[in-house]
C-alpha cells in the first residue's frame, strides 16, 4: 500500500517528539569478535535510558550505507537516541565494511557479513543484553547499501527477523553494473550474471509468504534508486505480499534519511507491540 498522508504524519510525529520529555539514551560502542572473519567488528548499541535488566527488549538492527561505518546513524541523526527512549527498544548499528553489501563472499575471509549480521551479532547481543530472543522481537533495516542488506538478510533469515525495512535501498543491483564496487565483490555482470541476479533483493520476492515478514520500503522521488524501489513495490503487490511503501519528495541524502527513520522506528514499534500468533 502507498502512504498518501506523508506530510501530515511527518509533522505530527515531529511535534510529538519536540513536545516529549528529553531522555538520554545509553550508547555503547563495542568490539565484537567475528569467528567467520577472524576479526573484531565495531558496533554501536543504543539502549533506552530506562533500560532495566529485569525486562526483555526488542532489537532493531540498523545498517549503514556504502562507504559508511557503524557510527553513521548515531552521529548524523542523533534524534535516533530520542526515538529509542520514546519507543523503548534497543537499536544496534554494526559496521558492515565500506563495500560489503552485507554478503558472504565464498573464499574471502574478510567478507562474511551475512554470517556476522544474521548469526554472530544477534547471538552476541542476546548474550550480553536483555533482549527478546524470538523473531517477533527482532527487526532489521538500513539505508542504501544497508537497505539492500536488510531486505535480503531478512528474506534469507526469516527465522531470525520478523520484520524488515529499507530506506533509499539498492534493492536491484543489476541496473548499476559499474557502481559502488559491486563487481569487486561478485565479479562483473557480464562475466557473473547469475551472481547479480540471485543477490538482487527484487529477485527474492518469490521467497516471501504473505504476512510472514512485515516490510516497510521508503524512497524519495528524486533518488537514483527510486525506480528500483517502485519496481520492488509493484512486484510485492503482484505476489500479494502485504507491505508499507512510502515515497515523497527527497533525494539520496541524510536529510531524507533523518526523516525516514522516524517512520521506520514507528513502524517497528507497532510490529514489536502487536500480538503475534
Amino acid at each position: 500500500m502507498k502512504n498518501n498522508n506523508h506530510n501530515y504524519c511527518l509533522v505530527t510525529l515531529f511535534l510529538f517528539f519536540l513536545c516529549a520529555n528529553t531522555h538520554a539514551a545509553i550508547v555503547d560502542t563495542l568490539n565484537i569478535n567475528s569467528k567467520s572473519m577472524s576479526k573484531e567488528v565495531k558496533a554501536v548499541v543504543i539502549l533506552p535510558e530506562k533500560y532495566d535488566k529485569s525486562q526483555q527488549y526488542p532489537v532493531l538492527y540498523l545498517l549503514h550505507g556504502y562507504g559508511g561505518r557503524y557510527d553513521n546513524w548515531v552521529n548524523n541523526v542523533p534524534e535516533v537516541k530520542k526515538l529509542v527512549d520514546t519507543y523503548n527498544y534497543i537499536v544496534v548499528c554494526p559496521d558492515g565494511g565500506v563495500d560489503s553489501w552485507y554478503w558472504d563472499i565464498q573464499g574471502d575471509n574478510n567478507y562474511q557479513y551475512d554470517t556476522f549480521i544474521s548469526g554472530e551479532l544477534p547471538a552476541y547481543i542476546d548474550a550480553h543484553y536483555m533482549t527478546k530472543k524470538e523473531r517477533t522481537g527482532r527487526a532489521i533495516t538500513g539505508l542504501s547499501m544497508g537497505g539492500h542488506g536488510a531486505i535480503t538478510l531478512a528474506i534469507k533469515h526469516q527465522d531470525v527477523y520478523g520484520a524488515a525495512g529499507s530506506t533509499s535501498g539498492g534493492l536491484d543491483i543489476r541496473p548499476f553494473p559499474m557502481n559502488w564496487n559491486i563487481k569487486s565483490r561478485i565479479g562483473t555482470y557480464a562475466t557473473q550474471p547469475q551472481e547479480w541476479e540471485t543477490r538482487s533483493a527484487i529477485n527474492m520476492v518469490h521467497l516471501l509468504t504473505p504476512n510472514q515478514l512485515e516490510l516497510i520500503i521508503d524512497c524519495g522521488k528524486e533518488d537514483f534508486f527510486y525506480n528500483v524501489n517502485l519496481a520492488v513495490h509493484d512486484k510485492l503487490d503482484y505476489y500479494n505480499i502485504p507491505h508499507t511503501f512510502i515515497t515523497r519528495a527527497g533525494a539520496h541524502n541524510w536529510d531524507y534519511w533523518s526523516k525516514s527513520i522516524v517512520y521506520q522506528m514507528a513502524f517497528f514499534h507497532d510490529f514489536f507491540n502487536k500480538k503475534h500468533s
